[in-house]
């Protein structure tokens, strides 16, 4: 999108939202430990029953900050196509995940984690802020979500 194309409206950002949720693998985790010190890393992803489900290591740096702190910011890469979703975390052992999440991460990446050798954890995140924008004419109303629920 150019500057001097016309501003999405919230309808059609929710939708490209969406859209993206479904197409991309990738999703970058911002965490934080107990003093402070940020964590930023890529994680594969599945939006499942509206919520982004992640897993990793339960007790390397992000497992640990999404256990402990239990809140993220997830962001796609792009920086013209802006997505920030804010939520809240919720942790799953591998035996304990629900089976259709778990199998949704598995049809969209190709791994199910829970045959794995090593221990993995799932985190399911559930979103109470999301904003979308595309270059600066669009930051007004790029607030999609605020409190759990959609504003459009």
């Amino acid at each position: 999108m150019k500057i001097t194309e016309p501003p999405r409206p919230p309808e059609q950002r929710k939708a490209d939202l969406l859209d993206r949720l479904e197409r991309e693998i990738d999703i970058w985790a911002a965490t934080a430990d107990g003093a402070g010190v940020p964590c930023l890393v890529p994680l594969w992803f599945v939006w499942h029953e509206e919520a982004v489900w992640l897993c990793t290591r339960p007790n390397n740096p992000t497992g640990r900050n999404l256990r402990n702190g239990r809140r993220t910011r997830l962001a796609f890469g792009d920086t013209r196509d802006v997505v920030l979703i804010d939520g809240e975390v919720e942790t799953f052992a591998a035996p304990e995940v629900p089976r259709a999440a778990a199998e949704a991460f598995r049809a969209k990446t190709g791994w199910d984690p829970r045959e794995d050798d090593a221990s993995y954890a799932f985190f399911r995140v559930r979103p109470h802020a999301v904003q979308a924008w595309c270059e600066v004419h669009e930051l007004p109303r790029r607030h999609l979500m605020r409190d759990g629920a959609w504003v459009i």
